[in-house]
């Protein structure tokens, strides 16, 4: 089996002249904006794939900010390559604004082909980019997803004679359908099409517009076989299902997505578990109303941040002491709270109870 990386080793002496603009090569755009890229871009400038390649070989690996073990290899290959070494990065932004609780990154390749690729990224390790993400399962028009539109405005604006082509990965897809769904129309019509990989969809107060309606004729969502993460909130568009080599919640690593040539390997459908934990989730969200997903977010936060952590790996580095944090600021909240938090807890746990009675009883149907 190979993956994005074995790709490139197999079709990175091509161009695009040679071989046109593939899923495979978009799904690698999207993993290039979760790069280190601050630290090897300087300021406003203009600089190929292939001399950042080189800039991050010369770096000590431990002071950058590596998300994924894998971009380890795939940044030095994609370097390399005729296929992306000449591509230009350009516009490069990151944000993180806590009182916003806004976590935004992205970054625009100028393709050879005379088309221009935004790469939104998804969640990186900060806690305000986990807080952002729960932020959508009650809100519509997050920080974001503005700003999302907003750059793309901005890079169609100084790339004016320039198709375009829009991706991103986890919430970086949401990102990319948004920005594509509220863009001006000359944006709009600039288009080519939009790649969202694993991201998740949208309330109904956009999914129900015109502008999403039309919009969502140019979208490809990409889901592994047992998604989680693209199949939540609503989707109009349609799926191509992605096999994997890992198994539930790790099947959202694009490293462990297949690829056969210059495509994935395709399934018919996702599995019974990804159906399963899709429809526990969604039916879990719709006995919650909007101002409880909030308030429940908001206090389940104000505990995690009592530790002063800003990143996952923080907690993580101090477990047993944040624990007790944790526990500590649980104790200190108002009973009223308390209950609500419980309350939440077990209304999962029992639609989870119904769902999983429900499942066994089907199958003992169709068994007979």
């Amino acid at each position: 089996m190979a993956n994005i990386i074995d790709y490139v080793k197999w079709r990175g002496d091509l161009s695009l002249s040679e071989s046109e603009f593939n899923e495979i090569d978009s799904l690698i755009l999207n993993r290039f904006s979760y790069f280190p890229l601050d630290s090897l871009i300087k300021g406003n400038e203009v600089v190929t794939i292939k001399e950042l390649s080189k800039r991050f070989e010369k770096e000590d690996k431990n002071s950058l900010k590596i998300l994924w073990k894998d971009d380890s290899d795939l940044f030095p290959e994609i370097g390399k390559s005729k296929r992306f070494g000449e591509m230009i990065a350009v516009e490069n932004v990151t944000k993180t604004e806590k009182k916003l609780e806004e976590q935004f990154s992205a970054v625009t390749l100028i393709l050879p082909d005379n088309t221009i690729y935004v790469s939104f990224r998804g969640t990186d390790n900060t806690l305000i980019g986990w807080k952002e993400d729960f932020n959508m399962s009650f809100k519509s028009h997050i920080k974001s997803q503005i700003d999302a539109k907003n750059y793309l405005e901005d890079i169609a604006t100084k790339y004016p004679n320039k198709k375009i082509r829009i991706g991103g990965h986890s919430k970086g897809g949401n990102l990319a359908v948004y920005a594509a769904v509220f863009a001006n129309s000359e944006v709009k019509n600039r288009i080519i099409s939009v790649y969202n990989n694993d991201g998740p969809g949208f309330h109904e107060d956009i999914t129900n517009t015109e502008d999403y309606k039309k919009a969502i004729q140019k979208v490809i969502t990409y889901i592994p076989q047992d998604s989680i993460f693209g199949m939540l909130l609503n989707h109009e568009e349609k799926f191509i299902i992605v096999q994997s080599t890992q198994k539930g919640v790790m099947e959202h690593d694009v490293y462990s997505w297949q690829v056969i040539g210059k495509k994935f390997v395709v399934l018919k459908e996702v599995t019974n578990g990804s159906k399963f934990i899709d429809k526990t989730i969604k039916n879990w969200l719709n006995n919650l109303d909007l101002h409880t997903r909030e308030q429940v977010i908001d206090i389940v936060f104000e505990i995690i941040n009592s530790t002063e952590a800003t990143t996952l790996k923080d907690l993580k580095a101090s477990l047993m002491k944040n624990a007790k944090t944790i526990l500590s600021a649980y104790s200190r909240i108002e009973i009223e709270d308390k209950k609500m938090i419980m309350t939440t807890i077990t209304a999962f746990f029992s639609i989870l109870k119904e769902n999983v009675k429900e499942e066994y009883n089907n199958k003992g149907v169709n068994s007979d």
